[in-house]
C-alpha cells in the first residue's frame, strides 16, 4: 500500500498561529491531522473512489493551507506552546467532621474547570474531558477536547473551556469550535469574558485581552507573575498575581489600584462591590472594587486552593489543600469547618444552598450546605454520598474543522455571509430582521471568503454582535 505525507506548520511570532496541518494518502484514504504544534491533535479520515480523487483532494487540502501562510515543515523541530499545569498537593483533613456530600461523579483525571447553571453543571478535566450533568448528579452529555482544560468560563448562557492547546471552545451547542486563539508565547493560567471579550491571565503576570473577533484588543504586565486570578465587570479587570491584586479599567486605559495581599493570589471570586482573592498564606481578602481597600479577612489554617460566596457575600466559602471546606461570616467571622471527603477543592460555587466543588481527585461534589445539614454533619450525621456513574451511551461532541454542507436553508435558518473587509474575513446577516452592519462571531478556521451558510440561531450580544447556536451548515 502506497502512502505519502505533507507536513505543514504556521508559526507567527507575536501572534496567535502556532499550528500544524498534516495530510497522509494512502491508496483512497486520506488522513487529516491538525492541531496545537507539539499536540497529538484531531484526526479526519475520507475514503475516495479512486487513488487520483484521493490525491485530487488531499492537493487542495493542502492548497488551501498553503495560500493561509502555512509552510512544509520538519515534525518536531519546532518547539510546543508552553503549558504549566497546576502543582497541588493535597493532605487528609483535619477537621473533625465530613461535609454532607449529596453525590460526587469522578471525571477519572485532576480537574480545575467548574461551572454551575440554573440548569446544568459543568467541569473539565486535564485529560481535555467536559462533562455537563443535571443537578441532582445525572450526566447528560461529554464534549472530549484535544488538550487539558484549565477553566471554563460563562458569558451569559454561552459556556467556553479554555484548553492547554492555547485555544478557547465555545461549548454552547452540540458541536464546539474554537471561538479564540491564544498567541503561542502566552502561557495560560486563567480566563474570564463579558460581552464577548477574552481575558487572558498568565505565568508571566500577563494580561492580554481579545475581541468576540479573536482579535488582539490591549495588554498589561503587573508586577507579580503567575496571575491565577483574572475576574471582569462592567467597569474593570481585576487581576490576581504573586504580588497582589491589581485593577485596569475596562478599555485598558490604565491601572486603577493595586493592594498587596497576604500571600500570591491563588484563586479569585468577585461580587458585585468586591473581590475575594484566596492566597497560599492560608486566607482570602476581601477587597474593594472601587478603591482596592482592604475590608476583611477570612483565615484558613492551611494554603487556599479555592473560593467562592453566596450572592452579595452573605457566606464565603474556601478550600485548602488539607482536604477541609470552610464557611465564613462576611465580618470574617468562621462558621464551620469540615473536611470533603475527598480531596482539596480546586474550585467551587455555591448556588441554591448547594456548594459544588472540583478536587484533587478529578471529581465533581455536590454538598449541601444548608444549616439543617450542616449542622447535622458536624454532629456526625451526613448523607450517604452517591457515586454517579455515566452512562454507557452518553452523548460524546467533539470539535470539528468541517461543517456539512447544504442545498438550501430551511424556513427556520437564518443565512450568513462571509465577506472581505479591510483585509479581514467578517461574517455578517443576509436573512431580514438582522442588523447587517453586525459582525457574527462565528469559528475562524472555517471562514471562507463569499461563502454563505445556515445556522440555527443568532443571539444579540451587548457589545454590538451575533453569537451563535446550533449547527452550522454551510450552502453550496
Amino acid at each position: 500500500m502506497s502512502e505519502n505525507t505533507t507536513y505543514l506548520e504556521l508559526s507567527q511570532e507575536g501572534g496567535g498561529a502556532h499550528k500544524f496541518y498534516e495530510v497522509t494518502v494512502r491508496d483512497t484514504v486520506v488522513s487529516v491531522r491538525y492541531g496545537r504544534i507539539g499536540a497529538g491533535g484531531q484526526q479526519q479520515t475520507s475514503t475516495f473512489p479512486t487513488r487520483d480523487k484521493a490525491q485530487a483532494a488531499a492537493a487542495r487540502k493542502v492548497g488551501e493551507k498553503v495560500r493561509k501562510g502555512y509552510a512544509p515543515a520538519v515534525r518536531g523541530r519546532r518547539a510546543a506552546r508552553p503549558v504549566t499545569r497546576r502543582q497541588v498537593s493535597s493532605a487528609p483533613s483535619t477537621a473533625r467532621a465530613v461535609a454532607p456530600v449529596l453525590w460526587r461523579f469522578r471525571t477519572g483525571a485532576a480537574a480545575f474547570g467548574i461551572h454551575i447553571a440554573e440548569d446544568r453543571c459543568w467541569v473539565g478535566n486535564q485529560n481535555g474531558d467536559v462533562y455537563t450533568l443535571g443537578h441532582d448528579g445525572e450526566v447528560l452529555a461529554r464534549y472530549q477536547l484535544p488538550d487539558g482544560v484549565k477553566c471554563l468560563v460563562a458569558d451569559d448562557f454561552w459556556i467556553y473551556a479554555g484548553g492547554d492547546d492555547g485555544t478557547v471552545y465555545d461549548l454552547s451547542s452540540k458541536v464546539p469550535f474554537a471561538a479564540y486563539d491564544i498567541a503561542a508565547d502566552v502561557d495560560i493560567f486563567w480566563l474570564d469574558i463579558r460581552e464577548g471579550i477574552l481575558h487572558v491571565a498568565d505565568r508571566n503576570g500577563g494580561l492580554t485581552v481579545i475581541d468576540h473577533e479573536d482579535e488582539y484588543q490591549w495588554s498589561r504586565r503587573s508586577a507579580g507573575e503567575h496571575a491565577w486570578m483574572v475576574r471582569r465587570d462592567e467597569h474593570a479587570v481585576y487581576h490576581g498575581h504573586h504580588r497582589g491584586v491589581t485593577a485596569y479599567s475596562a478599555d485598558g486605559s490604565g491601572e486603577l489600584w493595586h493592594t498587596a495581599t497576604q500571600g500570591s493570589v491563588l484563586f479569585g471570586w468577585q461580587e458585585d462591590h468586591a473581590v475575594y482573592a484566596g492566597t497560599n498564606r492560608n486566607v482570602v481578602q476581601r477587597l474593594a472594587k472601587d478603591s482596592g481597600a482592604l475590608e476583611a479577612t477570612y483565615r484558613c489554617d492551611t494554603v487556599v486552593y479555592s473560593c467562592a460566596t453566596a450572592p452579595g457575600g452573605r457566606y464565603v466559602f474556601a478550600g485548602d489543600s488539607a482536604s477541609s471546606v470552610y464557611c465564613f461570616a462576611a465580618d470574617g467571622t468562621r462558621l464551620w469547618k469540615l473536611g470533603t471527603g475527598g480531596g482539596s477543592a480546586l474550585s467551587m460555587q455555591y448556588l441554591d444552598e448547594k456548594l459544588y466543588m472540583v478536587t484533587t481527585d478529578g471529581s465533581l461534589v455536590c454538598v449541601d450546605a444548608s444549616d439543617a445539614a450542616v449542622a447535622a454533619a458536624r454532629s456526625g450525621t451526613v448523607p450517604v454520598a452517591r457515586d454517579v456513574k455515566s452512562a454507557a451511551a452518553l452523548p460524546t461532541y467533539t470539535p470539528s474543522a468541517t461543517v456539512r454542507t447544504v442545498a438550501s436553508a430551511t424556513a427556520s435558518g437564518i443565512v450568513v455571509e462571509c465577506v472581505q473587509e479591510s483585509g479581514r474575513l467578517r461574517v455578517h446577516v443576509l436573512s431580514d430582521g438582522y442588523e447587517p452592519s453586525w459582525n457574527v462571531q462565528f469559528p475562524r478556521h472555517i471562514r471562507r471568503a463569499g461563502a454563505r451558510y445556515v445556522v440555527d440561531e443568532l443571539s444579540a450580544a451587548a457589545g454590538g454582535f451575533y453569537r451563535v447556536r446550533g449547527e452550522i451548515r454551510q450552502l453550496v
